[in-house]
């Protein structure tokens, strides 16, 4: 009967152990915070960061961890930790006996389960009591956790140094490895340094740390206890002959500060507990964006430049792989900590592409389009060029590859649904006003943008009109995209982004396998000097100020912030000579055309030079040019002719039609045309059809408020370009006919009541255009 009640009894506390196993409670691991871990693309160590307690700690499976270690740990720790309830009589009574009884030097006898109790729970085991609790609270973690979990944390947990603790960090931090990659010698070093991590590791030979003495002489001596289980790895002895080498912690990497931030902080939005983070970065590419950011710093500080920043992107999968957020991070006076990368700041010039790029898909022009580089009034908004000057007629790729604002602010003013503001809200631009807020001034850097924004956009251009988000960690998923832009649009703006020549000519006269498509771009004051583009797989935005806003004349895109764009590109030319552009198919549904150079359209045939364009069937505009027309010519009176002509009397010659707006600039600038001849009747009826006047003042759907006391007074200009035939202009106010004036002349007009005005102007050919005009009250 005896032995049924020992059985039940046995079975009971089966039962109660069982029970308190498979009772919930927290893992072991939740008992320890953990470090983060940040790596590159390539695996390896960009920052290492502390713990919420200020330890380097980093949390390895067991099963990630080298047996060699494992082993060599329970060897020199506790041989019979599989054995044993997690207190170990033995080596207890050992332990007491050479402490108090043999006055020796202080030994615990705790077990694995034992030391990781202390650990957990801070306990103080140097007293009798101490070690009593030590041993019921090991008891206790053997009764809830398994061997395997025990073993785990006490690696994990376990002392190695200053504030390193569990072999994940100690293998990280002193070795640059993980693990599970571990050598014999350091496998055997990191066993014995938890029961005395107060030695530290003293000794240096040629600047770097290695192990001291008294630390090597615990792990030879371990080596022979391990050669006596482990007879096959005597040939490692020469090994241990040898220094060995760890890295001062004060040596830890602290690489790409402002890329790893983001990422962190980016993390801690987003609840992620992940301890080994896998990042987009290339640590090679970075150390070359930093070196070159840093010595081109160092060469232009004359000039007053003293602030860089610089963001690499890989338009294949969108990973950022370079990230320089300040010339120096370390450096106070410049605000270095600050991520320039993410700073909002006007972009200059640099969004011209993608209002070109909208133009072509909107059906307003085409690469060879002609624009009007003239003094131009946009209601209230009157732009100038950044020299200061115009140039007349520039196709729209000399106007992008120029820069010219003129032209850009025309295009950008007929583009609708979407417009630029449209447009930049659908991209993700963040933190935008209201439309009306920027107005046609957002054209030219009016409202503000981030370089990581930025570089997405050019990436679209790049990706054929798919906008894509960034990418940071390697574990996001590379999303499809959001067509912004047809894929003609995008080739047709990055071709002529590649016509955009460099600014250093001796380097630009060399022919290069690789294109680099870019835009420069400075904002107002001199505050902000950017230049951004693509070449081979990459987008590249540099950008060059202070942080503080403060301006400086120095800051122009092309003069400041173009030079570090391309040392930068050339550098990783150099240095990856295998660099190549993706392999990307024309768009199927684009064209080559010919068209007449002085207008854009397609040739007449009195053209004199012609050339060809891309074109969009069915998106493009097109149209026959009107700008060089036949006129008879009396060769006798050198006058125009009237048929019927008599043979050998008479010959053609071809004039230059421009408009009035154009010949008065060409006048300005020293390169007058000569005017055609006033045509008599007889022949202008055989004439090609001229251009009808296009009114430029007033505006389109444009209000004027007059003070009603003014009614009768204020004045209205009424001015419209003209072909080059036309001689007089009439102007009507709702069939009412207020006069005329002679082409390329203003017309004033006084409103003496408000309301909606219909208004009318007719040249003396008979052609006509018309807007409405409103007129309103101010008290």
């Amino acid at each position: 009967m005896k032995w049924h009640n020992a059985l039940v009894a046995l079975l009971l506390l089966l039962a109660v152990i069982l029970g308190l196993r498979l009772w919930p409670h927290d893992t072991l691991r939740t008992w320890f915070p953990s470090s983060t871990a940040v790596y590159d693309a390539n695996g390896r160590l960009l920052r290492l960061t502390l713990a919420s307690d200020q330890r380097y700690r980093l949390w390895v499976p067991l099963e990630d961890i080298s047996p060699t270690l494992v082993d060599a740990v329970l060897l020199h720790e506790d041989r019979w930790f599989y054995w044993h309830p997690g207190v170990s009589a033995w080596g207890l009574a050992r332990g007491a006996w050479m402490t108090y009884v043999r006055r020796g030097n202080a030994q615990g006898g705790s077990t694995v389960t034992m030391q990781l109790a202390r650990l957990m729970w801070r306990l103080d085991t140097r007293s009798p009591g101490g070690k009593f609790v030590q041993a019921a609270r090991a008891a206790q973690l053997e009764l809830l956790y398994s061997k395997h979990d025990i073993l785990e944390a006490y690696l994990n947990a376990a002392p190695y140094g200053r504030n390193v603790e569990g072999v994940g960090a100690a293998s990280l931090a002193y070795f640059g490895k993980a693990p599970s990659r571990l050598s014999l010698p350091e496998a055997l070093t990191l066993a014995v340094i938890p029961q005395d991590p107060s030695r530290g590791l003293p000794g240096h030979i040629e600047g770097s740390a290695v192990i001291g003495k008294d630390l090597k002489l615990s792990r030879d001596r371990l080596f022979s206890r391990w050669l006596s289980r482990h007879p096959g790895d005597a040939g490692a002895r020469p090994l241990f002959d040898l220094p060995l080498r760890l890295r001062p912690l004060s040596q830890l990497p602290f690489e790409a500060p402002h890329f790893v931030e983001q990422v962190l902080a980016e993390r801690r939005l987003d609840g992620d507990s992940d301890m080994r983070v896998a990042t987009t970065l290339d640590l090679g590419l970075q150390h070359s964006l930093e070196r070159q950011v840093r010595q081109y710093i160092e060469r232009s500080g004359d000039r007053g430049i003293r602030n860089a920043a610089a963001i690499l992107v890989d338009t294949r999968d969108m990973g950022v792989k370079a990230m320089v957020g300040s010339a120096d991070y370390f450096n106070a006076s410049i605000q270095g900590q600050v991520n320039g990368t993410l700073a909002k700041r006007s972009p200059g010039s640099t969004l011209k592409p993608f209002i070109y790029a909208l133009g072509f898909d909107q059906g307003v022009l085409h690469p060879e389009t002609v624009l009007r580089d003239v003094p131009s009034a946009f209601g209230p908004y009157t732009p100038e060029n950044f020299d200061g000057h115009f140039l007349g007629p520039v196709t729209a790729t000399q106007a992008l590859v120029r820069s010219r604002n003129i032209p850009a602010v025309q295009v950008a003013a007929r583009l609708a649904n979407p417009s630029l503001y449209q447009f930049l809200r659908d991209a993700g631009i963040s933190r935008m006003a209201s439309e009306q807020h920027y107005g046609l001034a957002l054209v030219l850097g009016g409202g503000e943008v981030t370089m990581q924004e930025l570089s997405g956009l050019y990436a679209m251009l790049a990706n054929r009109g798919e906008l894509r988000p960034l990418r940071l960690l390697a574990t996001q998923a590379k999303r499809g995209g959001t067509r912004l832009l047809s894929e003609e649009a995008s080739f047709m703006v990055m071709d002529m982004l590649r016509q955009n020549p460099r600014p250093d000519d001796a380097v630009a006269a060399q022919p290069s396998r690789l294109p680099v498509y870019w835009k420069t771009g400075t904002s107002w004051s001199f505050r902000d000097a950017w230049t951004a583009g693509s070449f081979g797989p990459y987008v590249l935005v540099v950008w060059i100020g202070n942080f503080d806003g403060a301006g400086n004349p120095a800051f122009v895109g092309v003069d400041a912030a173009a030079p570090l764009f391309f040392r930068i590109a050339d550098a990783l030319r150099a240095e990856r000579p295998g660099l190549a552009e993706p392999v990307r198919r024309n768009p199927p549904n684009l064209r080559r055309v010919p068209v007449c150079l002085a207008s854009g359209d397609l040739p007449n045939a009195w053209c004199p030079q012609v050339g060809s364009t891309w074109f969009i069937p069915g998106k493009s505009p097109i149209k026959v040019s009107n700008v060089h027309r036949p006129v008879v010519v009396d060769t006798a009176t050198g006058k125009p002719a009237c048929p019927p002509y008599a043979p050998g009397r008479t010959r053609i010659e071809v004039y230059e039609y421009w408009p009035s707006d154009l010949a008065r600039v060409f006048a300005q600038a020293g390169m007058p045309r000569r005017a055609p001849p006033a045509l008599p009747d007889c022949q202008g009826g055989g004439q090609p059809a001229g251009d009808p006047p296009k009114i430029t003042s007033p505006l389109k759907g444009s209000t004027y408020q007059i003070r009603v006391s003014r009614l009768g007074s204020e004045r209205v200009a009424f001015s419209a370009t003209t072909d080059a035939g036309t001689r007089m202009l009439y102007w009507f106010v709702d069939d009412a006919y207020l006069g005329s004036v002679p082409s390329g002349q203003a017309l004033m007009w006084a409103p003496e009541r408000t309301g909606r005005f219909l208004v009318r102007v007719v040249d003396d050919q008979g052609r006509t255009d018309s807007r409405e005009l409103g007129v309103g009250a101010l008290e």
